[in-house]
């Protein structure tokens, strides 16, 4: 029996057939598959990389979904910030479930952006106001760009506001997408939705600038000893995209030693209260469930299946 060449990617072509408001509902769906137990994932194995003068860490992702089969193997070298390359790549391998045989071999980097972006988003549309007006981001990379066009889907904000470590890049990322630079606590007081999506290892979040009932996308520190929010900021209602995950990666998680109230996509699924009139904190650390659903929307686009 014959078996077809797998079908390459590019990160243009990826772009060409992945849609922020298609992704968003496949990304429900896989939370919700992922907490029901119809997925098997191991968490992300890390093999940390110490090259001088560069550090970083290589992941890699399986799972067994009911949309596909594959892997995502993704670097994340904060180095590259300072040499205007991309801080995260990936590469995302598809398999045939009932065969072994190679799908699909596809830039994962657009993936990892957009995927994050449309998990917020799917947190953003369950757990945040209906009538949030207000969105403050930390961070002026590429996730803060993408959680803006997928945020501005799921509620109609009247204001942007935008904080960076570096104020220059901050002004220069408000002015592309229409908000103000701040300070970091001018950009969260009294913000409805707030978003961290930065590198930093330790907090930049604090508790103290919440507005009661607010939601929080806390997207950075993805290593166990790396912050974003402070204790106090932890010790609201705490989503999770994975116990486990979290309890092995999270630094905001593990430090604060705070309670994960429930995985998303057990809320997602209707099994517990949302408790979306408090305030509550989305800790998204992203899944292979997640890359895998991504992938096949991008394959079936792309093969018309």
């Amino acid at each position: 029996m014959k078996t077809h060449q797998p079908l390459f990617l590019n990160e243009e072509q990826v772009r060409e057939h992945l849609r922020m408001n298609e992704l968003i509902p496949a990304m429900e769906k896989a939370l919700v598959d992922f907490s029901a137990g119809r997925v098997i994932q191991p968490v992300r194995s890390i093999i940390s990389v110490d090259v001088a003068p560069a550090t970083g860490f290589l992941g890699l992702m399986p799972a067994l979904t009911p949309d596909g089969l594959g892997l995502k193997a993704v670097t994340f070298y904060p180095s590259n910030a300072g040499r205007g390359i991309p801080t995260h790549m990936a590469t995302v391998f598809l398999v045939d479930p009932q065969t072994g045989t190679p799908l699909a071999i596809m830039d994962g980097r657009l993936i990892t952006e957009m995927r994050t972006a449309a998990v917020s988003a799917a947190a953003t549309r369950l757990l945040a106001s209906p009538d949030a007006k207000i969105l403050a981001i930390l961070g002026s990379g590429v996730q803060a760009r993408s959680h803006i066009e997928a945020l501005r889907l799921v509620r109609s904000f009247e204001e942007i506001r935008v904080w960076s470590p570096t104020f220059e890049h901050a002004k220069q990322f408000a002015n592309e997408v229409g908000a103000t630079a701040m300070s970091a606590e001018e950009t969260v007081r009294d913000a409805d939705v707030i978003v961290t999506v930065t590198s930093s290892k330790t907090p930049v979040l604090r508790g103290a600038w919440l507005k009661p009932g607010c939601h929080v996308n806390a997207v950075g520190a993805c290593r166990p000893d790396w912050r974003e929010l402070d204790d106090q900021a932890m010790s609201n209602v705490i989503f999770v995209d994975s116990r486990e995950g979290a309890m092995k990666e999270s630094g905001d998680v593990i430090l604060s030693g705070t309670q994960i109230y429930a995985e998303l996509g057990e809320a997602l699924a209707g099994k517990v209260p949302t408790r979306a009139d408090e305030t509550t904190i989305f800790k998204s650390l992203g899944m292979a469930v997640e890359d895998i659903a991504a992938a096949m929307l991008v394959y079936r686009a792309a093969t018309k299946l």
